[in-house]
């Protein structure tokens, strides 16, 4: 019987295995490097603002995750601002406006592509039969690709590239659409506009990336049980016929080890116990969120904005968002994303802020955005890895009895996401389950 079993990382992943594990009767000990549980996802303080360390935004097709908070008991409804599948651009751009009314799928798409402003008859035209084509061959291209191959074999016009897919791919899977996975893409698609009208919705935090997950799952673990070692560094695995023990500590044997770090940190805890070559094959890119804070009196009209973001006039930002929308102590706060942010050069890097200050002010004709009264910027060196065509994927199950891997990386119809995630750390543990039951 798998009884007791160490989890290694207390990110979504492993938060996510641990709370399966525990409710499926395991006994739980959960090893974490750092004091905040959250991994890639987590809080951070700046200035005495609780905020985090990268701005995110969930869909409603993320089952698995809403399914594992409602578990751990958080209030979804009340943690989230649910929004209609949207692109708005800053008023007076000229760009698009798109979104989406709250009608049955797929009506909700015809009626909301009718109406979007700032596009033209012929892009219109070109999206549609995008989905339509994806809906007849059921979102899978036989052999993937890199993204803007295909929307090139299916004419999509300049503009929407510019507008809606290059947004949307470096949003979804941080990778340029020259480089991204055309069947990973289209199956986001699939998951959120080829499903029911809800699963397309946007799901903006109203709380910290720490409170809204992680954290409810430390409580979870402590009322059932689990161990909680917060802090701790797990540098050592061994194994004997007898289990693993964690550390070199040998008065506490385990039955299984779940190791829920990123690939790069599995790649070195376990170098010496399998073969690492898929999980040190990846590639990864930053994702980097510009915090600036003006004035309570400053607001935008909605929560969120797409960015067209320029390089070559130093305009980085793709999306913008007005935190004091969501979050009552944090008026006049906006956070700006720069996806792929190695994009940014060395050169640049020391006026990023500055930078995108200017780009703000631009787009929304709004000189007084140039001043923020502070600004700071937070990058995630290695956010996701880059999700090329083709890429092969470790799974669960090693080699070595007893030892799996949950992590976001796994899931091979999905791009680093929370959802990817979770649904791993979810696996991971029913997989032990069944295991258990044989």
């Amino acid at each position: 019987m798998n009884d007791r079993v160490a989890i290694i990382g207390a990110g979504w992943a492993g938060c996510a295995s641990a709370v399966e594990a525990i409710d499926n009767g395991f006994d739980v000990t959960l090893f974490e490097a750092s004091r905040i549980p959250g991994g890639r996802a987590r809080k951070t303080v700046i200035e005495g603002m609780t905020l985090d360390n990268g701005q995110h935004i969930l869909l409603g097709a993320y089952s698995k995750t809403l399914q594992m908070m409602a578990q751990v008991g958080i209030d979804t409804d009340a943690a989230f601002l649910r929004l209609p599948l949207q692109m708005h651009y800053p008023p007076l751009s000229g760009a698009m406006n798109f979104e989406t009314p709250r009608l049955p799928a797929p009506l909700h798409l015809a009626v909301g592509l009718f109406k979007t402003k700032g596009l033209a008859w012929e892009d219109k035209i070109a999206l549609a039969r995008f989905f339509t084509a994806c809906r007849h061959i059921r979102w899978d291209i036989g052999t993937d690709r890199p993204l803007v191959r295909l929307l090139e074999q299916f004419w999509q016009t300049p503009r929407l590239y510019g507008l809606l897919w290059r947004p949307l791919c470096m949003a979804s899977m941080n990778t340029t659409p020259e480089k991204a996975s055309a069947q990973v893409f289209l199956s986001i698609l699939k998951d959120s506009l080829g499903a029911r009208r809800h699963a397309s919705d946007m799901l903006l935090p109203k709380m910290d990336l720490s409170a809204i997950f992680p954290e409810k799952a430390i409580d979870h673990l402590t009322r059932h049980g689990g161990k909680i070692r917060m802090g701790e560094t797990v540098r050592e695995l061994d194994h004997d016929e007898t289990g693993w023990t964690v550390n070199g500590d040998g008065n506490q044997r385990y039955d299984a080890v779940i190791v829920a770090t990123s690939a790069a940190g599995a790649a070195s805890l376990l170098k010496d116990k399998i073969d690492v070559s898929l999980l040190s094959q990846f590639e990864f890119e930053p994702i980097s969120t510009c915090y600036l804070k003006y004035p309570e009196s400053v607001r935008l009209d909605r929560p969120f904005y797409a960015l067209t973001d320029n390089p070559d006039k130093k305009e980085w930002g793709q999306y913008v968002f007005d935190r004091g929308h969501l979050m009552h102590d944090q008026p006049g706060l906006l956070a700006v994303v720069v996806s792929v942010s190695s994009a940014v050069d060395e050169a640049d890097k020391g006026t990023l802020d500055a930078d995108i200050a200017r780009q703000l002010a631009k787009a929304f004709k709004r000189p007084e955005l140039e001043k923020p009264l502070w600004s700071r910027i937070i990058t995630e060196k290695r956010a996701t890895f880059s999700c090329t065509p083709g890429l092969e994927r470790p799974a669960a199950v090693t080699e070595k009895n007893g030892l799996f891997l949950a992590g976001d990386y796994l899931r091979k119809d999905y791009p680093a996401t929370l959802e990817s995630a979770i649904s791993s750390g979810i696996a991971c543990a029913k997989i032990l389950s069944k295991r258990q039951l044989k």
